[in-house]
């Protein structure tokens, strides 16, 4: 049977699939012949995991959370779902500060490959990791925590280190959330108070269908008090939930519309006990700091005629500045536009090298694990420390057993 990525635009050539349950299972793959890579729970969109070798499932490299109360940490497999995590978290009254929009990503995947949530005062989901062990080219167990040398570097690691096995995440007692959408706000309304807008709640998150490309049609917030935020421009309170895509059911999506409720049940955009889309979609993700967020938006705005025809939608949200070496946030607040297309992936090529062509000018970095065209030398100009990964790469894998074609660009730095 043929092993495809979520959204099948990937279909892996491994010539075996590894599915190793423990740690010492990780350590006979590695300690035997020939390349490894490391596949999560499969919803990256670009060929980061991909490999003519043995291709790792880290599904089974799953544990129950180990909570620390003292340190305000819990331990868990790699392979473990963040939905999975934070309900049993929840079991025990804890909760993660952030959580992305799927609950069904694992949480090896999702740091690997720098995936965040969202929130102006709330990091990637990477900066909760407090400690992280992994098994070397070699078969040697590492374990790093924060505050190591090499900790900083290891975290985003996109598969190059090793195998994590395990994670130790930053947790906080458990909190409720407020969901509330407001609707059709204009597109300069929202660039005008951009700062106001994006920090009005704990998360807020701008939805674009590029139909009508100067107006924001959905502003989806997420609030740790009882008051309604205040919203620039007074949009109109959604009055029935609503899906981010046009004509689409909402059953998939976390309970909106005011009501309080846990923080695990609101965090995401979509609920753990439904698969959000049927997986034919494709993404694309592009970063840029903070400060250039507003000219980055207006360059996109440009190309609505490119992007009307192939989108479905595009989210824009914020994250708190982090010192990880491949972060999106590294040494910077930033904001994400991400893009959800149609799966017609070389027409979505080419608009995709339009866009981070467009935002090149604003230091532009685009996610590990969707489409990108960037190259070698463009990401050397954004990330400061990838030279500094590649030699840490080439320090813990000396044969390149861990490497593949979609990280060449390690060899050219």
């Amino acid at each position: 049977m043929e092993l495809t990525n979520w959204a099948g635009n990937v279909r892996f050539r491994a010539s075996r699939i590894a599915n190793p349950a423990t740690v010492d299972d990780v350590r006979e793959i590695l300690t035997g012949p020939g390349g490894v890579r490391a596949l999560g729970s499969g919803h990256s969109f670009s060929l980061i995991a991909d490999t003519d070798a043995t291709l790792v499932s880290t599904a089974g490299l799953v544990s129950e959370p180990r909570v620390d109360p003292d340190a305000r940490t819990v331990t868990i497999g790699a392979g473990v779902r963040y939905g999975d995590l934070a309900r049993a978290l929840e079991a025990q009254g804890w909760a993660l500060s952030n959580l992305a929009s799927l609950p069904h990503i694992s949480v090896g995947g999702a740091i690997a490959t720098g995936t965040h949530g969202s929130g102006d005062g709330v990091g990637t989901l990477s900066s909760a990791v407090a400690a992280i062990e992994l098994v070397t080219a070699t078969g040697d167990v590492l374990t790093l925590r924060r505050g190591d040398a090499a900790f900083d570097g290891a975290v985003v690691s996109l598969g190059a280190l090793g195998i994590v096995t395990a994670v130790t995440l930053d947790i906080e007692p458990s909190f409720e959330v407020r969901q509330r959408l407001y609707e059709r706000l204009p597109l300069e309304t929202a660039l005008a108070h951009f700062d106001a807008l994006m920090g009005a709640a704990y998360s807020v998150s701008l939805f674009l269908r590029w139909t009508d490309p100067d107006v924001v049609d959905q502003v989806w917030t997420k609030s740790r008090g009882e008051d309604a935020p205040a919203i620039p421009g007074d949009p109109a309170p959604a009055t029935e939930s609503l899906h981010m895509l046009a004509g689409v059911s909402p059953e998939a999506c976390t309970p909106q519309l005011g009501v309080p409720g846990r923080w695990l049940d609101r965090l995401p955009h979509f609920r753990l006990s439904h698969t959000p889309s049927s997986g034919a979609e494709l993404q694309s993700e592009h970063l840029v700091p903070r400060r250039h967020a507003v000219a980055a938006i207006r360059a996109i705005r440009e190309l609505a005629d490119d992007i009307a025809p192939l989108i479905q939608v595009t989210e824009i949200r914020s994250m708190r500045a982090d010192s990880l070496w491949l972060s999106p946030a590294y040494e910077t607040d930033a904001v994400g536009l991400h893009f959800t297309w149609l799966p017609d992936q070389p027409a979505v090529e080419a608009v995709v090298a339009k866009i981070e062509a467009a935002l090149a000018p604003f230091a532009v970095r685009s996610h590990w694990g969707k489409l990108s065209a960037m190259t070698a030398a463009a990401r050397a100009a954004v990330w400061p420390r990838l030279a500094d990964f590649a030699a840490l790469s080439r320090e813990l894998d000396p044969e390149g057993r861990l490497r593949n074609p979609y990280l060449g660009f390690l060899d050219e730095l």
